[in-house]
């Protein structure tokens, strides 16, 4: 997996994805994001999910059940997520 800072790589007009997933017959890019409430201590993981493959460009946030008191921790325990995980979330999102 790539270090946080490649995950915010800006190539050709464009942010590459963190992951590319394959899942409902589509191609979705998912990006990383971390989220911290008022009076909260932990932040939480949210992922951001766009669909590549159909004309009408699909997306959706959806919060990832780990949380953490830094950010760097978080996102170091979201290179840990199997793609399998994020696809369960997809296909959950489209059912």
């Amino acid at each position: 997996m790539a270090p946080l800072a490649i995950l915010r790589s800006f190539q050709r007009g464009r942010f590459v994805a963190w992951r590319v997933i394959d899942a409902a017959g589509e191609t979705w890019h998912v990006h990383p994001a971390a989220e911290r409430r008022p009076n909260a201590s932990l932040w939480q993981l949210v992922l951001s999910f766009r669909s590549q493959t159909t004309a009408e460009r699909r997306a959706f946030w959806a919060p990832f059940p780990i949380e953490s008191v830094s950010k760097t921790s978080l996102f170091y325990q979201a290179e840990r997520i199997p793609d399998d995980a994020l696809r369960e979330l997809i296909v959950q999102r489209h059912a």
